[in-house]
């Protein structure tokens, strides 16, 4: 039995492996596996063995190789989407113990392990301890919500239906509201009415959209519209769709460069914009914490979305799949050896 007193000089840890498999972008659309030192844990630091982690779209941007861009990577970087099970407890760290299921927001995670402040990491039910469970963006899906201020009787459009995308018609169809999706995949459109959206349109003609919109709300538009594409067309459209006086909740992860707003429009309608991007990480663990309980509870099942798992090892096909989003594509995630 470690004491508290014991644990505020020492580390805990469960095994004494030194060596440890990391995946390294070493340009371009390339990557290495690497074997590298396990990381120790520092002073409120736990480490993570890791079971798998989650390929955010954030991370294409970095994978396409921009001139701002630094390689090698470190060892896992990139990876901020891991779940798994604590293998190390630093000195000072209380509420976690060797052997607790987690999942966690550290930095480094395509890698077998990854270590970072326990704050940073929420506990796993035993319920949940099987499941790919990547708690980051389940997480920031819940804080959009909660920005978006969803209510029952208002018309909501949900522009890009991805992994993000989807839970969010889940939770507004949740919150009472009357769902539109609109996405460019067949597929997406499917898994659209699944998780609860009323009306669907292919992300393919704008006119075509607006005047569909249109006709559905009477010509009013919709009192909340969510942009989650990170593309500049689409992020237009969805002004185009907000009714007078809505919400415009920018979703998308916008970072290849300026965008052109038609902010006459926006003036014209009164459009309160809303960027649901947050930076504060206990913001994220709040997310994180809820959306733990909403799987709990039964309000969300990441697991029809999660459609393409990739070892370490092929962490290049994983993210290329992710950027190509082939057809039955929602979420891709790797498991670690």
């Amino acid at each position: 039995m470690i004491t508290p007193l014991q644990r505020d000089s020492a580390t805990v840890s469960l095994s004494d492996q030194t060596k440890m498999k990391a995946a390294v972008l070493t340009g371009p659309g390339t990557i290495a596996i690497k074997e590298v030192q396990v990381p120790e844990p520092g002073e409120g630091q736990i480490r993570v063995r890791l079971t798998g982690c989650g390929v955010c779209a954030s991370n294409l941007g970095p994978w396409s190789g921009p001139e701002w861009m630094k390689f090698p990577t470190e060892p896992g970087g990139l990876g901020h989407e891991g779940w798994g099970v604590v293998d190390a407890v630093g000195p000072g760290v209380t509420g976690f113990e060797p052997g607790q299921a987690v999942t966690a927001l550290f930095q480094n995670s395509y890698a077998e392990f990854d270590v970072g402040d326990a704050t940073q990491a929420v506990p796993l039910p035993q319920e949940l301890a099987h499941m790919p469970l990547p708690g980051e963006p389940l997480g920031c899906a819940m804080n959009i919500f909660r920005r978006a201020d969803i209510k029952a009787g208002q018309t909501v459009v949900i522009v890009g239906i991805g992994f993000l995308g989807a839970i969010l018609t889940r939770l507004a169809t949740q919150a009472g509201a009357d769902v539109i999706a609109v996405s460019r995949r067949p597929y997406a459109l499917d898994m659209a009415r699944q998780m609860g959206a009323a009306h669907t349109i292919p992300m393919d003609d704008r006119h075509a959209i607006i005047d569909k919109v249109s006709a559905l709300t009477g010509g009013s538009f919709c009192e909340r519209v969510i942009e989650a594409t990170g593309k500049a067309w689409p992020l237009d459209l969805a002004g185009e769709l907000t009714a007078e006086g809505g919400r415009l909740i920018v979703a998308g992860y916008h970072q290849d460069g300026p965008r052109q707003i038609n902010m006459q429009l926006w003036n014209w309608r009164g459009i309160d914009v809303v960027n649901a991007h947050e930076r504060n990480p206990a913001i994220y663990i709040r997310g994180m914490r809820e959306a733990i309980d909403a799987v709990m509870s039964g309000r969300l099942d990441p697991m029809p979305l999660i459609t393409d798992m990739f070892p370490l090892s092929r962490l290049d096909d994983a993210l290329n799949t992710t950027r190509d989003r082939p057809d039955g594509f929602m979420k891709a995630v790797v498991r670690m050896p």
